[in-house]
């Protein structure tokens, strides 16, 4: 199947309304028919600010995340009309690719 690999990142202290901004595009995804998606906790990083961001052992909140996912071409146009709705402002990467299964299950 063609697509595309969808990569966001975030912070884990990022909220969307009361949600953590992560777990509301997992959510989203789901609700959406997208397949699958994985949310990955990094230990630092930087962002267009040129700030590191990390995760230290007394405070977590500033701890990089990325939601990764692929989606077909529909799929990725209702994703991102319902972002573009709910006003949430997101830096993304979108990567063209080929994905299935292989195998028995």
């Amino acid at each position: 199947m063609k697509g595309y690999q969808l990569t966001f990142f975030t912070q884990q202290d990022c909220k969307h309304g009361r949600e953590p901004l992560a777990e509301w595009l997992l959510l989203t995804a789901r609700k959406l028919g997208i397949g699958g998606a994985t949310i990955i906790a990094a230990s630092e990083g930087y962002g267009h600010d040129k700030r590191i961001h990390a995760a230290h052992f007394f405070e977590l909140a500033d701890q990089p995340q990325e939601i990764v996912m692929a989606a077909t071409e529909e799929e990725v146009s209702h994703l991102f009309d319902t972002l573009q709705q709910e006003g949430v402002h997101l830096f993304y990467m979108k990567t063209p690719i080929e994905f299935g299964v292989i195998g028995e299950p």
